[in-house]
């Protein structure tokens, strides 16, 4: 008679997810139309199911995230979590930053853009852009070179004036603000007048005196 056959038992460990780990390819600098991929992995039996999440709110479900011609509404903290019946788990968030050139350019003015010879008006230029934009050029239209650099530039003549925001991913110019500088005879007349009723008061004190 044949020995017995040896009882095999097979033990299977059911458990919840244990880790969640995010990773973004590529890992390096992600400029606007670049395409990224966003990938979630977990220790768990039965498999997980993963879902994904940025700022809190879900995106989309599966292992892989694939973003093709990123653009910077896609920035944000993202976070994948991994579930099964036995239970979840929840990525640490990553920063998913893209950068872009300027865009949104705008020119304002500081007080009136209307003033009198010798006076000047302050132009400022803002624009939305990642990495911020550090470098301005203003422009006079009709001149093919620049009349000032920086984030504020004063004017000093009539003209319609535009700046151009720059950083490492491109640049773009703002529509154009007229300055208007008016004759300063205005103000002439003001300072003779008040001079003329100076000296006249002058003449009424002595007339009084005598």
């Amino acid at each position: 008679m044949a020995p017995p056959l040896p009882l095999v038992i097979l033990l299977i460990i059911h458990d919840p997810p244990k880790c969640a780990s995010m990773f973004i390819s590529p890992s390096a600098e992600i400029v606007e139309g670049d395409s990224v991929t966003l990938s979630c992995s977990s220790d768990s039996n039965p498999p997980a199911k993963i879902s994904w999440f940025k700022g809190g709110m879900f995106v989309r479900s599966g292992r892989i995230y694939s973003i093709s011609n990123i653009s910077s509404d896609h920035s944000g903290e993202y976070k994948c979590k991994s579930i099964n019946e036995h239970g979840e788990k929840y990525s640490d968030a990553v920063m998913l930053s893209v950068m872009y050139a300027p865009r949104n350019v705008v020119v304002s003015i500081t007080g009136s853009g209307e003033i009198l010879e010798g006076d000047s008006v302050t132009l400022s230029c803002s624009s939305d852009s990642n990495p911020p934009a550090l470098n301005f050029s203003w422009f006079k239209e009709n001149q093919s070179s620049a009349v000032g650099s920086g984030q504020s530039f004063s004017a000093l003549q009539s003209g319609r004036f535009y700046c151009e925001a720059h950083n490492q991913h491109g640049s773009q110019r703002s529509d154009a603000v007229t300055v208007t500088v008016h004759p300063g005879a205005d103000r002439n007349v003001i300072v003779i007048a008040a001079t003329s009723g100076g000296v006249l008061f002058m003449i009424i004190i002595v007339l009084f005196i005598m």
